[in-house]
């Protein structure tokens, strides 16, 4: 039998099919009417794969809280887990000091101003003011006013109780003299960095002090009674001859250094760490001097590469 042709009427069969463009296939992706999709997926998917992952990340959530939760019940508020040696800051407490260049020379260590511009020194002693404000005002500090003990050598802070530190009345490093900025012999406060537990191992053997302390603080160690001994000392000199020459008189206040009753710090509520404000009496005028701040204890070791025991800083008064 002859074989039979097939004709076929529907003009959609005939040739190749035809070609969708990207943005309309990106349409349909979006959104099909045909399927009733949205991004490839029904509407019934699109809350199921949601319940799922909704049951999925509340697990994961409530797992973490719980391993938080556990964390934070072997940890005191207080009190560090790691201490002294045990710690990242290790045993050896660093200098601070105040006032410090503000933006934008957050990387120098340069106090510069005109003596004769209260517009140029003004914004030194308002950094001071804001910085000691704490200190004059207890109300400031969580807790401090009911816990201030005072304190001497002879009458340290029972435990939970926290000393005073009385900055108002160390002239003239204080406020009303504008720090002694506008004569041209600043007042820079000095401040050791907080450890917990850390105690100092005082001098209390005036035969064994360091050769390289300065002669003028083994001179005063020499003629304070004996218990106050029982003193972070501190010294400012010039790091170097020329600096030795232009740096002038330095005056220490209150004392030569940190009394040994702020001593060890235990983050009691209301504590602040004792001060000493180095007067610089009489720099020389016009010359960029050379700084270098050390505390002194046995317990202390002085690294100036890396500061260790130690602050550098810059002094220029025009």
């Amino acid at each position: 039998m002859p074989e039979k042709t097939v004709v076929h009427d529907d003009p959609m069969l005939i040739g190749p099919p035809p070609v969708i463009g990207g943005w309309q296939s990106f349409k349909e992706f979006v959104y099909n009417g045909d399927k009733g999709t949205i991004f490839g997926r029904t509407g019934l998917s699109w809350a199921k794969i949601g319940v799922f992952y909704l049951i999925f990340y509340g697990i994961l959530a409530a797992m973490f809280a719980a391993m938080l939760l556990v964390f934070f019940q072997t940890l005191d508020p207080r009190i560090p887990r790691w201490k002294l040696e045990e710690s990242l800051i290790g045993t050896n407490p660093g200098l601070g000091y105040r006032p410090m260049p503000q933006e934008p020379n957050l990387d120098s260590s340069l106090i510069w101003y005109k003596g004769t511009k209260p517009e140029n020194y003004e914004p030194w002693t308002k950094q001071l003011d804001k910085f000691l404000d704490v200190y004059r005002r207890p109300g400031l500090t969580p807790g401090r006013g009911q816990n201030i003990h005072n304190c001497d050598f002879d009458n340290p802070p029972p435990t939970g109780k926290v000393c005073e530190v009385d900055v108002k009345n160390w002239y003239p490093c204080n406020t009303e003299n504008n720090y002694d900025f506008h004569k041209g012999s600043p007042c820079i406060f000095l401040k050791l960095n907080k450890i917990y537990d850390w105690v100092p191992d005082y001098f209390n053997d005036t035969s064994s002090l360091p050769d390289k302390m300065p002669n003028k603080l083994k001179e005063h160690i020499k003629n304070v009674p004996q218990k106050e001994l029982n003193t972070v000392w501190v010294s400012c000199e010039g790091e170097n001859p020329a600096d030795i020459e232009n740096i002038g008189a330095v005056e220490y206040i209150p004392k030569w250094g940190f009394p040994g009753y702020f001593y060890p710090y235990e983050n009691s509520e209301g504590y602040l760490s004792p001060l000493v404000a180095v007067h610089f009496v009489a720099p020389r005028t016009g010359v960029l001097i050379n700084i270098e701040c050390k505390a002194w204890a046995k317990n202390i070791k002085h690294d100036r590469a890396d500061r260790l025991g130690s602050v550098h800083f810059e002094l220029m008064i025009d």
